[in-house]
C-alpha cells in the first residue's frame, strides 16, 4: 500500500483542534486530559483511526493532551495514523501572527510536536499555510531531512493551491499525499469554482480552480476541514437559508435512517476526489452521530446530491 493509499483508507479523520481546554497559555488539567480521552475513545468506538492536529492548535495544548492520552493506552499508538502541522506562528514577544515555512522553524516545531505527543514519529507532516518568504529549497530540504531521520513518514499541505503544491512537489523526491482544504455544503468554493467558469460569479469564488484536479491527477488525498459546517444545518441557523437546508438535511437523514452529520459528510464524500472529512467537535455525542459516515458509503443519488447543493447555495446554477 502507498502512502498516499494509507492516507485515503481513512474515510474520516478526526481533528484535535477542540481538545486541551480553552485558547489560551494557561496548563492544561486532568479534566482536559478526561475530556480529550472520552473524544479519542468516541472516535475510535466508530471506526475512526485517523488525528489530525497541528502545533498552534489550543497553543500546543491540544498535541499535549494526546500524549497524556497515549501515555494512558500506549499500545494505542500503534493502531492508529497520527498527523499533525506546523508552519503557522501565534502573535508572541517575537512578532504577529505570521506564517513560518523556514526549514530550521520546521525542524524546531516538528522537534515540540513529538515531544507533545510523546510519540518519536510523526506519520503525516502537513504544512498548514503558505509563507511568501519561504525559500521552497530550504522547505523541501528540511522535509527530507525530517524523513531522513525517521521522525517523520510522510508529507503533505494544507490550504495551497496547485501552483503552490506543484513548486514543492518538484524539489521532494517522495510524493505529497495530502492537502487540506476547508470543504463543506456551507463552504462550497470548491465545487462552485469548476461550475462558475465563464459566468460573471467565477472571480467571487475565492477557490484557486484546478486545485482539485491537480490534486486528483497527482494521487493527493484532498482532506477537509469545517466538514461539519460549525453546527450551521445541524443546529446553528442564522439565515433562512441555512434553516431551509437544515431542514432538508433533517428530512433526508430521516428517510436514510442515519443522522443530519452523516448527510453533511456524505454530501463531501459524495465528491468522485474521494475527499477525506476532518471531524473537528469535541463532543462524544456528536462524534458518534458520525457513524455512519465512518461505516457506510455515500448513500446519496446524483439528484440529492444536487438538491442539498441547491439547498444550501439559495439559488439556482447558472
Amino acid at each position: 500500500m502507498s502512502a498516499t493509499d494509507d492516507v485515503r483508507r481513512h474515510r474520516l479523520l478526526y481533528g484535535c483542534m477542540g481538545l486541551g481546554g480553552d485558547w489560551d497559555t494557561q496548563p492544561y488539567g486532568a479534566r482536559d486530559i478526561d475530556a480529550a480521552e472520552a473524544a479519542i475513545t468516541a472516535a475510535l468506538d466508530i471506526g475512526i483511526t485517523g488525528f489530525d492536529h497541528a502545533d498552534i492548535y489550543r497553543y500546543g495544548k491540544s498535541e499535549a493532551v494526546f500524549g497524556e492520552v497515549l501515555a494512558r493506552a500506549p499500545e494505542l499508538r500503534s493502531r492508529i495514523l497520527l498527523q499533525t502541522k506546523c508552519g503557522i506562528r501565534l502573535a508572541d514577544d517575537s512578532g504577529p501572527g505570521r506564517y513560518d515555512l523556514r526549514g530550521t522553524q520546521i525542524v524546531r516545531s516538528v522537534e515540540e510536536s513529538l515531544a507533545r505527543l510523546r510519540t518519536d514519529v510523526i506519520d503525516v507532516l502537513l504544512l498548514h499555510r503558505p509563507d511568501p518568504l519561504a525559500d521552497p529549497d530550504d522547505t523541501a530540504e528540511a522535509l527530507t531531512s525530517l524523513h531522513r531521520q525517521g521522525l517523520v513518514r510522510d508529507f503533505g499541505v494544507s490550504n495551497m493551491a496547485a501552483a503552490q503544491i506543484a513548486q514543492l512537489q518538484a524539489r521532494l523526491d517522495r510524493p505529497l499525499v495530502a492537502n487540506q482544504l476547508e470543504m463543506s455544503l456551507a463552504q462550497r468554493a470548491w465545487v462552485e469554482a469548476g461550475v462558475l467558469v465563464n459566468t460573471p460569479e467565477s472571480a467571487a469564488t475565492g477557490f484557486p480552480l484546478g486545485t482539485v484536479e491537480y490534486c486528483r491527477a497527482n494521487g493527493i488525498g484532498l482532506q477537509a476541514w469545517g466538514s461539519l459546517c460549525r453546527g450551521r444545518f445541524t443546529g446553528a441557523q442564522e439565515t433562512p437559508t441555512e434553516r431551509t437546508t437544515a431542514e432538508h438535511v433533517a428530512a433526508l437523514a430521516e428517510r436514510k435512517g442515519t443522522t443530519p452529520e452523516t448527510i453533511l459528510l456524505w454530501w463531501i464524500r459524495r465528491h468522485p476526489a474521494g475527499v477525506t472529512p476532518v471531524i473537528g467537535t469535541a463532543r462524544p455525542d456528536r462524534i458518534r452521530a458520525c457513524h455512519d459516515a465512518a461505516s457506510r458509503a455515500p448513500e446519496l443519488t446524483h439528484e440529492e446530491w444536487y438538491e442539498l447543493w441547491l439547498s444550501a447555495r439559495g439559488t439556482a446554477l447558472p
